[in-house]
């Protein structure tokens, strides 16, 4: 076999593997999307029900990620910049709840924060009650999204080259003051990767709502009707009308992928901190 064939032949099969997992992602989109008819979508997005689960979930998971920002670019800045003994736990710690499976979180958070428990009671009586409610959506959304800010935070602070760090402290700067001006501008592509990345997982958690938080009663910030996050919404109505649960997860898709498109359009409109084709993603 001559070296043009071989490479011919190692091109058509990187072509026929790269397409196949192409397929993957985008068959099931499609179908999804295509399933329902239109009449059956617009009636769905006029439904007070799935209109409700929506908008909690969207308000519920915007929460959490401020949160998981809040929380997680500290944890996986002194990640990147500190030694300290138990660093290689502490890591294990903050990456495990990526491979935990669903129902396993949410038992676990329910072992400790659900009724009866002593945290679950002293958070009750502080007006945080955690079990049904928006908190412990949050809590849930929080517990397995956080670890994609974290680590993708702490790839980034670590990438950033320490002579610059060095050279800001030498004019003056104190570690939190370099910290804040030179890692964490230089960093926050990073930052906003794993911060989408938190955003996905959040809202498409399952498994720690069905033990946790099924039913969402008002409570806190939220003052809306009884509703569901919306993976428990469309679980709920798969099991009576598949037309109805493929149309509200379309609606959703749709959604999300308006979102991505007005990122997208946001960057290259010069409106994002990087330049036009640079999102990290």
């Amino acid at each position: 076999m001559s070296r043009r064939t071989a490479s011919a032949v190692a091109q058509g099969l990187r072509a026929v593997l790269a397409g196949s997992l192409l397929a993957l992602f985008v068959l099931p989109i499609l179908a999804l999307l295509l399933y329902p008819s239109l009449g059956r979508l617009l009636t769905e997005a006029g439904d007070p029900g799935v209109d409700a689960a929506l908008a909690f979930t969207l308000y519920a998971s915007g929460l959490a990620l401020v949160l998981v920002l809040l929380l997680g670019i500290p944890l996986g800045h002194l990640l990147a910049r500190s030694r300290f003994p138990g660093r290689s736990i502490v890591e294990a710690a903050v990456a495990l709840p990526v491979v935990v499976p669903h129902l396993i979180a949410g038992l676990a958070l329910f072992l400790v924060v659900g009724p009866g428990t002593p945290v679950g009671a002293a958070l009750t009586r502080a007006g945080i009650p955690v079990f049904a409610t928006i908190w412990g959506v949050i809590l849930v959304m929080v517990y397995v999204s956080a670890p994609y800010t974290v680590l993708a935070s702490e790839l980034a602070f670590r990438a950033v080259d320490p002579r610059l760090l060095e050279a800001a402290r030498s004019l003056g700067a104190t570690p939190a003051v370099a910290a804040r001006t030179v890692a964490l501008p230089l960093a926050l592509r990073g930052i906003v990767a794993g911060a989408v990345l938190s955003w996905a997982r959040a809202v498409s958690e399952i498994g720690g709502f069905l033990i946790l938080a099924y039913t969402v009663y008002p409570s806190g910030p939220y003052t809306g009707p009884v509703t569901s996050p919306l993976s428990v919404y469309i679980y709920t109505v798969f099991q009576i009308d598949l037309a109805d649960a493929a149309a509200i997860s379309a609606l959703f898709v749709l959604i999300a992928f308006g979102l991505f498109v007005a990122v997208r359009l946001l960057e290259r409109f010069g409106r994002l901190p990087w330049p036009s084709g640079e999102l990290p993603l």
